[in-house]
């Protein structure tokens, strides 16, 4: 009998593991799930590596104590600790990485969540993870912010392959796929090797759900609750709609027929939070080919155990995903206002997240040093 997993995989989609320590990869946890859940590819954030590293887990303590005898500084010893779990993670997915092609087998690495709004920086620091990891099959991740999406540009176009990250509106998600274009374009003008260059596209699903849902309830009508939790996979659905209509443009023809990649749309933030809804929601509802479902381990293993996995459930739903956007526009749901309130938020809770991280090393290289 063919598992979800399984079942998914056949499907065209990419199951990626939305989490990373030390731990996993020492005990061979990583190894286990890509063997017995069709675990593909590894993400990664500030709030996971902040969980990872404060976890009291003694799997970091001797690196710790070795960056503290040479005096590091809390960002050196991050850059240290998670280019070298990142790396790690690279090494055990390599067989996955060489049996795609480059597709899969990959591993994500965010630039700081402080530099969102720093296009310079953000580049800077992109060449930096990229240099330091050395590993092909990593991603750097560079957030989908106004400063962000030149940065993409130029970090495509440098040769490295990228996670855009922390998109919520299609608006904002048609510049990413034409940042991602021009970054090809300019690779192609350096003589870059295009079959080299790989990127998705994370467009977060949840968080749509938790915001308009918020709205929904605060209208308290039955129209507006018949809406509840429709949201999120209506916009993603529409994602892949905008996803399938500009890469079949002549301009992407162009540099696909050059050896390009797609730009994969990955579904982000899959881990569902309303407990009245059922907990493989934005797995199974969101089943499309060429598509990279980045899943929390909970998620995962909710899906591995009872995941309803019906064939492709997105390209041929457009037009209900359209339905649900006209109701809700109907109702004076906002989607531009939620989309930019939540995309302020994933900055805002990123950064938080990474100055946790800060402390939480600096407290352990001071420690370290006692």
């Amino acid at each position: 009998m063919s598992t979800p997993t399984a079942r998914l995989v056949d499907e065209g989609v990419s199951i990626w593991l939305d989490d990373l320590s030390r731990s996993r990869i020492i005990t061979g946890n990583l190894a286990d799930l890509i063997v017995t859940r069709n675990v593909s590819g590894v993400t990664t954030n500030p709030t996971i590596f902040a969980g990872a590293i404060g976890s009291g887990s003694d799997a970091y303590a001797g690196q710790i104590h070795e960056l503290a005898g040479h005096a590091a500084s809390a960002d050196e010893a991050i850059f240290a600790i998670t280019t070298d779990d990142v790396r790690a993670a690279a090494d055990v997915l390599r067989p996955v990485y060489d049996a795609t092609e480059g597709l899969d087998g990959r591993v994500s690495i965010e630039v700081s969540p402080d530099l969102a709004h720093d296009t310079d920086e953000t580049i800077a620091q992109a060449k930096e993870l990229w240099a330091t990891v050395d590993r092909p099959g990593t991603l750097i991740k560079i957030p989908a912010t106004k400063a962000g999406l030149p940065a993409i540009t130029e970090v495509i176009g440098s040769g490295i392959s990228v996670n855009v990250t922390l998109i919520f509106s299609l608006e904002r998600y048609a510049e990413v796929i034409d940042a991602y274009l021009a970054g090809i374009e300019q690779a192609r003008s350096a003589g870059r090797d295009l079959s080299q260059i790989h990127s998705v596209a994370s467009f977060f699903v949840s968080r749509v759900d938790t915001e308009v849902d918020r709205r929904i309830a605060a209208i308290g009508t039955e129209d507006a609750a018949a809406l509840k939790g429709l949201a999120g996979i209506a916009n993603a659905r529409l994602a892949y709609e905008l996803f399938e209509k500009q890469f079949a443009t002549d301009r992407a023809k162009a540099l696909t027929d050059a050896g390009a990649h797609v730009q994969r749309p990955l579904w982000a933030s899959t881990g569902v939070k309303d407990p009245t809804l059922p907990d493989t929601l934005y797995v199974t509802e969101l089943v499309a080919p060429g598509t990279v479902n980045t899943m929390p381990e909970k998620t995962l293993e909710a899906t591995f155990d009872h995941g309803v996995i019906a064939g492709d459930t997105v390209t041929g739903a457009y037009a209900g995903a359209h339905e649900v956007f006209d109701r809700l526009a109907a109702l004076g749901v906002d989607i531009t206002d939620v989309t930019q309130v939540l995309e302020d938020e994933g900055v805002e809770k990123f950064i938080a997240s990474w100055h946790e991280l800060q402390e939480t090393v600096a407290s352990a290289l001071k420690a370290a040093q006692q």
